[in-house]
């Protein structure tokens, strides 16, 4: 596995990104491992669900920089949370790579994909004609990656499985660039509350990322 990218966010906050080059061999080797998350590995198939689970978690130890064991749970809602460290973490994974983000005191969310074409046939599925209307139609695959990776990062900071992308998430009208940030509303649970998104263009990739809440909205 090699280092593909590394962002400090803030004095607490910082993301990882890796390239996955190893044989889940390889990767399991450099993992402490008990008999359950053995076990669990037994269930995936061979290839890339195998190569990404190993490998967050090996991206993971080397962004906590420990030789201990990382108890790394999952909630009801498939939540990722650790147990023995006391950090907020999120992790994502897409082809040959996987990124990780930590924090010491906030909740975090992050989400990478390889840009495809695709995204066109499901755009109507996660976002809004509000949010339709304002994307780009020169930039238009890389707009609709930008609005999907902001809702994952923002659906997986929340970490319930009843929010809806889009019925849940908004994003307010921003321009496409290579790097830059958006403004995402959460109305879930009786609350409202707005999130300041980051996103970057990475290869042939796009990663949005969150940290925390902005405000709670009355």
């Amino acid at each position: 596995m090699a280092l593909a990218y590394y962002k400090h966010l803030d004095g607490t906050s910082a993301f990882g990104v890796w390239k996955i080059e190893e044989s889940a061999e390889e990767l399991y080797s450099q993992l402490q491992l008990k008999e359950d998350e053995k076990a669990y590995i037994e269930t995936l198939n061979n290839g890339k669900r195998n190569l990404h689970w190993l490998s967050t978690r090996v991206l993971l130890r080397k962004m906590l920089n420990t030789g201990k064991y990382i108890d790394c749970q999952v909630d009801e809602h498939g939540k990722p949370y650790l147990v023995n460290f006391p950090h907020h973490i999120s992790l994502s994974h897409s082809f040959d790579y996987a990124a990780v983000i930590i924090s010491e005191d906030k909740p975090v969310g992050i989400d990478i994909e390889l840009v495809k074409t695709k995204i066109e046939r499901v755009a109507g599925k996660f976002l809004v004609n509000e949010e339709l209307n304002f994307i780009d139609p020169e930039k238009r695959i890389e707009h609709l990656y930008i609005c999907w990776c902001a809702k994952e990062a923002v659906y997986k900071l929340q970490g319930k499985k009843t929010v809806s992308f889009r019925d849940n998430i908004r994003l307010q009208q921003f321009e496409c660039q290579e790097e830059g940030s958006l403004t995402a509303i959460l109305e879930a649970d009786q609350e409202c509350r707005s999130f300041d998104v980051h996103y970057e263009a990475f290869k042939d990739y796009m990663i949005g990322y969150v940290t925390g809440c902005k405000e709670l909205v009355s």
